[in-house]
């Protein structure tokens, strides 16, 4: 019997190298996945049957003299009993594919040892494919499972020999020596059919741990890649894209030469190969026009079939994924090999996840510009209208001032009209000069204290020598009404605000500053960065302020909020000192 045992056990281990060969196989991956079709199942069937005969081949033939042949088996005498090790292979298929899968398995190994003959034939013939019909059915107990583990790969893989046993007893039953063969040969086929299924699943489930982990490592590596490559992706100029992706590209990956194209020639080449592969060079292979039409990721493993005119060429593989913006491919991103063997399964899933993602992002960058506009659009349009209220407030101020004080209400309407004049003239001009900028406030501020008079003052204090700067249009008065419409809300008397101008170092500070309730601690730093929700306006004037500020004059002109320890808040930006900037006069 120990004898026995070690044959078996010398015998299934070639078995396990064909096995791990098995797992090797492309379509192998489609059962691990569970992605049933028939032709697929099918496919399996043929396979998990050939291996069971291959079990069945590398199993031992026994005499009735318990003598034990150790050739493999060809052929079986009428006197001598063949121990098979299809019974691996069959229960692997069931609990892989299925039952039709474990089915089809076990009809082809049976039939395999049914033509082979020999004691038990019967016996032999049956177990298998109602072997792989049953572990079909077990299978499905563990379908949340993608891979079985070995312990209870191990406790299935027991009851295949037993079952082997009873339809002997019951097929030859009358048979003495039956009886004593079977107890020669049970506990070594138990025993060596039950540990290689387990070392068959625990060899699956290492395949799959590396497959994982393959398509983390390229996952990871595609987004770090197409995170450095952002910057290079927004340049307007495509030139400067290409350069910059292809030294990235070559820095990180690691490769023989990387080229970048447009739909038309060479943009930019890093690596081998640079004395021909040169910018400018047009695209005239068969193989790149048909990436630019498919815009699917091309491969091409010899020089043949990239078809470069130079005979020394270094490159020998390729891998060209295409550049697509809306919907039309704009270039060629082409990553060379110097063999042929160094295209992995890994770099071809980092290609296509590197196509993806500079795809998106592409996406994302034109959504950010188109974005942008409109936003500048919007802030113009906004900035060209009027409060509804602040008009029909002051208009109805001006009514009522008509009959007590005429000449007053005369000079308000003419400073509503400078007021409306310059709002509506916003979207003609991006910067305008200080001077007509404060006319906008001086008459906003007029208007207000006529308004509010008794409850609030503003002051205005402001240098001659700074009226030539330039600003954005329409960038104090909003603060100034913040202050008023939120700061100053809840004052009845004593109000004030101040507005000054005054020059720090090359820069000129404009600060509006209140003596009100100041900013609440929840949305202070807040204030200008972004439109708040679930609030009256949701701090729009602030933030149309600070993204003019900072998308024409810079990120150091931004908006800075704080709040006084005194009470009231401040809010001030800077400009620069000098701005030699011309735009036409409102």
């Amino acid at each position: 019997m120990m004898d026995l045992t070690i044959v078996l056990f010398e015998r299934l281990g070639l078995l396990l190298v064909i096995a791990f060969v098995l797992t090797r196989i492309p379509g192998f991956r489609s059962l691990l996945y569970r992605e049933f079709s028939f032709k697929m199942a099918g496919i399996h069937a043929c396979v998990f049957g050939l291996f069971g005969i291959a079990g069945t081949l590398t199993g031992v033939v026994i005499g009735s003299d318990f003598t034990v042949t150790h050739a493999f088996v060809w052929e079986v005498e009428a006197d001598q009993m063949v121990v098979s090790s299809s019974l691996v292979a069959i229960v692997m298929a069931g609990l892989l594919g299925g039952p039709a899968v474990g089915l089809g398995a076990g009809i082809i190994a049976g039939t395999h040892l049914f033509f082979l003959g020999g004691i038990g034939v019967m016996a032999n013939s049956l177990v298998d494919p109602l072997t792989g019909l049953l572990a079909g059915f077990t299978a499905r107990f563990f379908s949340q499972e993608r891979v079985i583990s070995p312990i209870k790969a191990l406790f299935i893989g027991i009851f295949p020999p037993i079952l082997l046993m009873h339809l002997l007893l019951i097929f030859d039953s009358q048979d003495r020596t039956m009886v004593e063969l079977i107890n020669t040969i049970g506990l070594p086929v138990v025993l060596s059919n039950s540990i290689a299924i387990a070392i068959f699943t625990a060899m699956i489930a290492i395949v799959l741990r590396e497959q994982e982990n393959e398509a983390a490592f390229a996952t990871r590596q595609a987004l770090t890649i197409a995170e450095e490559a952002l910057p290079f992706l927004k340049e307007e100029s495509f030139q400067k894209k290409a350069e910059g992706i292809a030294d990235l590209f070559y820095a990180r990956l690691k490769l023989a030469a990387v080229t970048v194209t447009n739909d038309k020639e060479v943009m930019a080449h890093k690596g081998r190969g640079g004395d021909h592969h040169q910018i400018g060079n047009p695209l005239i292979t068969q193989i790149s026009h048909q990436a630019l039409e498919s815009k699917d990721i091309l491969v091409a493993y010899s020089q043949a079939e990239i078809q470069c005119t130079h005979k020394k060429c270094p490159l020998e593989a390729v891998i060209i994924i295409p550049i697509w913006e809306a919907q039309q491919t704009i270039g060629l991103i082409k990553l060379y090999f110097r063999k042929p063997q160094h295209i992995r399964p890994v770099e071809l899933m980092l290609a296509e996840g590197l196509g993806q993602l500079i795809a998106n992002q592409l996406k994302t960058i034109k959504a950010e510009r188109l974005e942008l506009h409109t936003r500048d659009a919007e802030l113009s349009n906004l900035q060209a209208q009027i409060n509804p209220h602040f008009l029909f407030n002051t208009l109805h101020m001006i009514a009522a001032l008509f009959r007590k004080d005429p000449e007053k209400a005369r000079h308000i309407t003419v400073q509503l009209a400078h007021f409306m004049r310059f709002n509506l003239k916003l979207v003609s001009t991006q910067l305008v000069p200080l001077e007509k900028e404060t006319e906008h406030v001086k008459a906003y501020i007029e208007i207000i204290q006529t308004r509010f008079k008794g409850r609030m003052q503003i002051h205005f204090i402001q240098p001659e020598e700074m009226s030539h700067l330039l600003i954005p249009p329409s960038s104090i008065q909003p603060l100034v009404e913040n202050s008023v419409r939120h700061g100053l809300e809840h004052v009845s008397e004593g109000g004030r605000v101040d507005v000054k101008m005054e020059q720090v170092g090359e820069q000129v500070k404009i600060s509006v500053r209140d003596n009100g309730q100041g900013f609440p601690d929840s949305i202070l730093l807040q204030a200008g960065e972004k439109v708040l929700t679930g609030k009256p306006d949701g701090g729009t004037g602030l933030y149309n302020v600070n993204q003019r500020l900072i998308n024409l004059l810079g990120e150091e002109s931004r908006l800075h909020v704080r709040n006084l320890s005194e009470g009231g808040s401040e809010v001030h930006f800077t400009l620069p000192a000098v701005n030699t900037r011309k735009e036409d006069d409102l």
